[in-house]
């Protein structure tokens, strides 16, 4: 048991100046403000200094980074990819494949369901191929298809959580049920649905909304279409990329105006090339140019191609567009956690697991620790 004296600890109701945290067994044991008194258990507290000590991130859609992705046979490369997310705070993560043939898609989902037993990443996240040509994005056109039941059955497995299906397609509502029977979520996007189709996806049993405006039709006054849908139906939780270069930061204002903290989550969309420098890197089959932060396709419509992002760098901009440390918190841990069933982590309470993030005054990463242990 160590207790911890900290500067600022960010829980989901508030912001305890001059507080305490005491951790046991890799759980969080208690916590409070010091002027309130301390734990009187005779040890002596460790000084973590002056820092803001928030939950650790928990980002549900990353595909790399590091210069390693997820989409990969090899266990130890993926392990890398969770490594190099950690030390930027995302201590609890789904792995995100991007399209590719069903053979090979089950062959990766069978490297990473290791590490789904491990504890290193909380599952797999099948961004395809079940997705809509007309907004296919980073997504070989060649390999999408329509998701018939046999194809679907295929790739589900115990180590998936999640399913992106663009709603609109041939046997896609079939399909979204299908993959909600089988204990998985399933999130619509990369899709050119109307607003009525997006709607009937939830319908189905859809829950989160893929990369909110990305890979999805525009929103139109007189056509709000899977934007609008989104945006009003209570059901669905909302990925948002907040990089500054995915959407405009204004944007994100008015998704929040819209639909609450508690419908939004912080995501990465990271991929191999995150943290790495300049040049032309691989996301799936498609050969990508990352320059200034941006990853483009290299060829064709040179469309956005996932993002160099860090959870700490979306929390960051969250909290410096005017966003609450408690509500950019409940973004980038709390609300993602809470729609996959993961009430062990996301929050800073007491039983929860000890996943900390220890901030500077400009919200840099110092420190992480998960499950009760400081990470190198």
């Amino acid at each position: 048991m160590t207790t911890y004296r900290v500067a600022r600890l960010v829980t989901p109701d508030d912001v305890l100046e001059n507080a305490w945290l005491q951790v046991a067994d890799g759980d969080i044991l208690s916590y409070g403000r010091r002027s309130e008194g301390m734990p009187a258990d005779g040890l002596r507290p460790e000084d973590l200094g002056d820092v803001t000590v928030v939950p650790g991130f928990v980002d549900i859609h990353t595909h790399g980074g590091g210069g390693s992705t997820y989409s990969t046979t090899d266990p130890e490369e993926a392990r890398k990819v969770a490594a190099f997310h950690a030390k930027h705070g995302t201590t609890t993560t789904l792995a995100s494949l991007v399209t590719g043939p069903l053979d090979e898609l089950v062959s990766q989902t069978a490297c990473l369901a290791d590490l789904v037993t491990d504890g290193v990443i909380a599952g797999v996240h099948l961004e395809g191929p079940f997705l809509s040509a007309a907004r296919c994005g980073a997504h070989e056109p060649t390999l999408l298809r329509d998701p018939i039941e046999g194809d679907v059955a295929k790739v589900l497995s115990d180590a998936v959580k999640m399913v992106t299906i663009a709603p609109e397609l041939p046997s896609g509502l079939d399909a979204i049920r299908q993959v909600v029977d089988a204990g998985v979520v399933a999130a619509l996007g990369h899709t050119d649905a109307t607003y009525e189709q997006m709607i009937a996806g939830a319908d189905a049993g859809a829950t989160v909304a893929t990369h909110l405006f990305n890979g999805m039709r525009p929103f139109h006054h007189r056509d709000p279409g899977p934007v609008g849908a989104a945006l009003n139906d209570p059901r669905l939780l909302l990925e948002v990329i907040n990089d500054g270069m995915h959407l405009d930061p204004q944007v994100v204002r008015v998704a929040l105006a819209a639909a609450g903290v508690s419908r939004i989550a912080l995501i990465t969309d990271a991929m191999v090339a995150t943290g790495m420098p300049n040049g032309r890197y691989q996301l799936g089959s498609l050969e990508v140019d990352v320059k200034d932060g941006l990853a483009t396709l290299a060829h064709g419509s040179h469309s956005i191609a996932g993002s160099t992002l860090t959870m700490d760098v979306a929390y960051r901009n969250a909290v410096k567009a005017g966003v609450s440390l408690v509500d950019a918190s409940r973004m980038a841990s709390t609300t993602p956690a809470e729609a996959f069933g993961w009430y062990h982590v996301g929050g800073i309470e007491t039983g929860k697991r000890a996943d900390l993030v220890l901030l500077d005054e400009d919200y840099t990463v110092q420190k992480v620790m998960r499950a009760g242990s400081w990470l190198d």
